[in-house]
């Protein structure tokens, strides 16, 4: 029986000395967060969207000249003949490029482009809002070689 409880008070020490042990141990590791963590470098360049834009279903073609530090574009748009376009702005979230283009002229009154690139297919792909119908469409358009 002493032996046991001798065995007992010898099992009880080491079990404190481990959990101090641990407790010193997590103290001297810094935790790190999703947070902390430093952000990849992103992967899609916003020049990607230069370039003449068509697309497949009727030879619409969306041409991006010019990127704007502040979020606009200088964009022009043929059907085949040129399209007044009143806006055009993109956005970068994480790595996801995106493409608004408002359209105002004869038969576009208001009509809207949200589109946003697929670096995968190399594509704009989204929405087309055609203001006279009032109806909204898929759509995707194909760089021009």
């Amino acid at each position: 029986m002493i032996n046991c409880s001798i065995h007992t008070g010898k099992s009880r020490a080491v079990l404190a000395i481990m959990l101090l042990t641990s407790a010193v141990i997590l103290q001297a590791v810094p935790v790190v967060t999703a947070a902390d963590a430093p952000k990849p470098a992103s992967k899609v360049d916003s020049k990607r969207l230069l370039g003449k834009w068509v697309r497949p279903d009727g030879g619409y073609i969306l041409e991006i000249k010019e990127i704007g530090k502040d979020g606009t574009l200088k964009a022009a748009y043929y059907n085949p003949r040129p399209i007044n376009v009143a806006r055009a702005e993109f956005s970068k979230k994480d790595d996801t490029l995106t493409i608004f283009i408002e359209l105002r002229d004869v038969n576009y009154p208001g009509s809207k482009y949200n589109l946003k690139y697929d670096p995968k297919s190399d594509r704009l792909i989204g929405t087309y809002f055609q203001a006279v119908q009032g109806e909204t469409y898929d759509v995707e358009f194909s760089l021009s070689k």
